[in-house]
């Protein structure tokens, strides 16, 4: 599960990256009841809640390093302190839900990887301490929201560009036609 600004980029880039699929674009509460994950409540910037996607992904078809290496490079800007672009507030943080030991591991051992490269200007404020966070489904409106609004302002000026940069940085996992969380869903 991944949390970097707005769900609707993260979801958009996860859909065009071959052998990951969207399973949905969703909300993450460490002390918040599901009553608190609706949109109006989460957008207030006053509960627990990241928005997040959950990503499913076979480890022999993609890894969860090349996942993570997506998510640094093209997803969002891991250093921006509870903000992406024109969203602010802590629900667009960056943030990795691992679900194992072995994934926290990784993304903290990247992290540092990263750190100690100076791979950004700024340092990385992604955390990553939260395992196994409760999951709430966001509106279905939200769910492909880029895919289905390709013309939007808000995703032609700051969800396409990712989604461009991951065909040019990433050829080998990209994907041409985007799979919807419904399609995904199919496959699991």
């Amino acid at each position: 599960m991944l949390a970097g600004g707005c769900f609707w980029g993260i979801q958009a880039v996860v859909s065009s990256t071959s052998k990951a699929l969207p399973d949905a674009a969703c909300r993450l509460c460490r002390r918040c009841a599901e009553r608190c994950a609706q949109y109006d409540t989460v957008s207030s910037g006053r509960t627990s809640h990241a928005e997040a996607v959950r990503v499913t992904f076979n480890p022999r078809e993609i890894s969860y390093g090349k996942i993570l290496q997506i998510y640094f490079a093209v997803a969002h800007d891991p250093t921006q302190l509870n903000r992406q672009g024109p969203d602010t507030g802590p629900q667009y943080r960056s943030e990795i839900f691992p679900q194992s030991d072995a994934q926290a591991k990784v993304a903290k051992d990247y992290i540092a990887q990263l750190d100690a490269a100076k791979a950004f200007k700024r340092p990385i404020v992604t955390k990553t301490q939260t395992m196994k966070a409760p999951f709430y489904a966001a509106e279905a409106y939200h769910q492909d929201y880029a895919i289905n609004h390709p013309n939007q302002p808000y995703i032609a000026f700051n969800d396409a560009p990712k989604v461009e940069n991951l065909e040019k940085m990433f050829p080998d996992v990209w994907r041409d036609q985007p799979v919807t969380v419904a399609e995904a869903a199919k496959t699991n």
